[in-house]
């Protein structure tokens, strides 16, 4: 049919990623947002086919129980996967077994440093501890610079321990 010919394959337009740089920031408990959890479901898949609720276990058994996502997070990552072409579905009883093709071996391939290093941080529960020292430390030069910034403004050093009182109770009234 005209108009249904894509000279670059199903996965031309699919190329915005951004690497390593890229990725979870600021997205409060996930360990990802939906663009990396991309790679791990494949890089699951890739290891061996597998069903929708298969890949959740996995993922939590590999983060020693500090990461569950649900299936409202998977099976549309699957559904998705399946219309980039880099995985396939077949029925396997009441349940869909996913397959990696050879477009998302190439596209894991590709994105082999990436991969590896979401995968590091899954299998590191220190990883969730040392982000949050990050933004801690952040958050401190943030505050240190703006104060140092308005030296004669109480205004404004008195805005700065506003926002840092707040987001301490803020914090503290997490349950």
């Amino acid at each position: 049919m005209p108009g249904h010919h894509h000279p670059h394959g199903p996965h031309g337009h699919h190329h915005h990623h951004g690497g390593p740089g890229h990725g979870p920031r600021g997205r409060g408990p996930k360990m990802f947002d939906a663009g990396a959890m991309r790679y791990v479901v494949l890089q699951l898949i890739a290891e061996k086919p597998r069903h929708g609720y298969e890949i959740i276990k996995d993922l939590e058994q590999r983060s020693g129980g500090g990461y569950s996502p649900s299936p409202g997070a998977i099976y549309p990552l699957l559904a998705l996967l399946l219309d980039m072409g880099h995985v396939t579905a077949s029925a396997d009883g009441n349940k869909k077994l996913h397959t990696i093709t050879p477009e998302g071996e190439a596209f894991l391939a590709e994105n082999r440093q990436f991969v590896d290093a979401i995968l590091a941080r899954l299998a590191d529960p220190d990883e969730y501890r040392e982000d949050l020292r990050n933004v801690m430390h952040e958050l401190k030069l943030a505050a240190i610079e703006q104060a140092r910034a308005s030296q004669h403004d109480p205004q404004r050093l008195e805005q700065i321990r506003a926002i840092l009182r707040q987001a301490a109770a803020d914090i503290q009234a997490l349950k």
